[in-house]
């Protein structure tokens, strides 16, 4: 049993000092080849020496008995038994050289058993885990890990016409990562090039389908204020007239974008008749062919045709409509616009041509007259109201004018206001004066404060059209927005349902509120 266990022991050292299959290598691509050492290839030339590989051979006596193969040294072979395909193996390198020393015999005569079976080793995708770090250089320290191959830290180099061209695109976010940082990399140093991108940027903004595509309505004003400042009009037009003319071409902008088909959509007219609200029916084009009616006064004014025959033709607002309304054989269709727009255009014309002096001009409305620049302001404000009108009719977007120009629609009504008290007065549908003045001289006073757009503060006399509003004969203050001002000025909102801050007097703000709301018209 002794004798029998040191021999075995002496066996088993020897079967594992014995050459062996190396296991199979991991995927070449996870792998660092570069830090892999290569086998010494042979010289050229030559074949590699005998004792590289040792020569296996099968002893007779081993073939005879069907006992493991011996080699020439007497060493057992051992039996690798089933395993994986061939081509699941690697070739094998070199094997080691076996150390030198006295083989052991065996005790029973019989040769050592085989060493034993090693696994079958599973495909390499499913059987190797993930590759750790690579070899460590000889003196210890770890080597870096290989960058990856797909990305690229270097900043991409473009020439300028390249990054000027791609400015549209990086304007819309259609560029690769690399090229928008070298597009913004060189935003930082060309001027030229990043006020390109501003104005690209700014406008993608409106190509948002939430944002509305409708213009400006200050953008006619800006795009005429640049072309003057850099060539001044050789006969511009008069400062009165231009809220006229800025107002005309927005209602005529409304017209060009609307179909045949709305020309004929409902439109309700609403105005103040002494203390209660009238509308009148009609359509889109019925309210162009009023405008071109009443417009027809200032053409007579300026000695130019008037589109009702003259002196024929009533000079009362309401009456020249209706005339003009009742000789229409037809209803009115969009054939209507071409004839306003020429008779406005002919109006801003005549105006520039005729000078200063024809500001003063009176303008008759049959129960009262006004100057040439009131009246034209008045055209302005009468063409805002129905412009809006007609957008709601067409489901249109229409905002307020511009802020001077409103500001200036406010001051007219402001200054109208004492005579139409005085005509309430004279109806009886006021209180009677209660402190007279002269001409000239300051009176009691009503504080008409317009908030927002187009604001400012108006001080009306309530006694005496004559009179002038002074802030220290005030009794009474009224604060409005302007636009909702300009709304009871139409008629288009009671003086009970306008949002007014009051403060003072009250039978004095019933009177203004009402005369405000009397200013309205057919």
């Amino acid at each position: 049993m002794t004798g029998g266990g040191r021999e075995s022991e002496g066996g088993e050292e020897e079967v594992r000092g014995a050459r062996r299959i190396p296991g199979p290598r991991g995927a070449a691509d996870d792998l660092d080849l570069a830090s892999v050492p290569l086998p010494p290839l042979p010289p050229p030339g030559g074949s590699a020496p005998d004792e590289a590989v040792p020569e296996q051979s099968q002893p007779a006596s081993a073939s005879a008995s069907g006992d493991a193969p011996e080699s020439d040294a007497g060493e057992p072979e051992p039996d690798l038994g089933p395993g994986p395909a061939a081509e699941a193996w690697p070739e094998p390198g070199p094997c080691p050289e076996p150390e030198p020393g006295p083989e052991p015999e065996p005790a029973d005569g019989h040769p050592h058993p085989a060493a034993p079976e090693p696994e079958p080793a599973a495909p390499a995708a499913e059987a190797w885990p993930e590759p750790g770090p690579g070899p460590e250089p000889a003196d210890g320290t770890p080597e870096p890990p290989a960058p990856d191959p797909l990305v690229s830290s270097a900043p991409v180099v473009l020439p300028h016409q390249v990054l000027k061209a791609l400015l549209g695109a990086w304007a819309l976010s259609a560029c690769s990562a690399e090229e928008t940082a070298a597009v913004e990399d060189h935003l930082t140093g060309c001027a030229p090039c990043a006020d390109e991108a501003l104005r690209l940027r700014d406008a993608v903004g409106l190509l948002h389908t939430d944002g509305s595509l409708d213009l400006d309505p200050t953008l006619r004003t800006r795009v005429l204020d640049g072309c003057f400042g850099r060539r001044p009009a050789r006969i511009p037009v008069p400062e009165w007239a231009a809220p006229y003319d800025a107002e005309t071409a927005r209602l005529d902008a409304l017209l060009r974008d609307i179909g045949d088909s709305e020309w004929h959509a409902p439109v309700r007219l609403q105005w103040f008749e002494e203390e209660r609200r009238v509308s009148r029916r009609t359509t889109v084009a019925g309210v162009i062919g009023h405008l071109m009616a009443v417009d027809g006064l200032l053409s007579a004014a300026l000695g130019l045709d008037d589109p009702l025959d003259g002196g024929k033709a009533p000079l009362d607002p309401t009456e020249r409509t209706e005339t003009y309304w009742s000789a229409t054989r037809r209803p009115p269709t969009r054939a209507v616009r071409e004839p306003w727009r020429a008779q406005s255009h002919e109006l801003i014309r005549t105006a520039s041509f005729a000078g200063r002096n024809v500001a003063e001009a009176s303008v008759s409305y049959g129960a009262f007259a006004l100057p040439l620049q009131d009246a034209a302001l008045d055209r302005a404000f009468e063409c805002w109201v129905h412009g809006g009108d007609i957008a709601d009719a067409v489901d249109y977007p229409y905002p307020a004018p511009s802020a001077a120009h409103l500001h200036r629609m406010i001051d007219l009504a402001a200054r109208m206001l004492p005579a139409a008290l005085a005509g309430r007065r004279s109806a009886g549908l006021t209180g009677p004066a209660k402190d007279l003045v002269a001409a000239g001289a300051p009176g009691r006073s009503l504080h008409l404060e317009i908030e927002g757009h187009g604001g400012g503060d108006w001080y009306i006399a309530l006694d005496s059209p004559a009179a002038v509003g002074a802030p220290e004969r005030a009794v009474a203050q009224v604060a409005l927005d302007g636009v909702e001002f300009c709304r009871l000025v139409a008629g288009h909102i009671s003086p009970v349902e306008a949002a007014a801050g009051q403060e003072g007097d009250r039978e004095a703000i019933r009177d203004v509120l009402f005369a405000a709301a009397s200013l309205s018209r057919l």
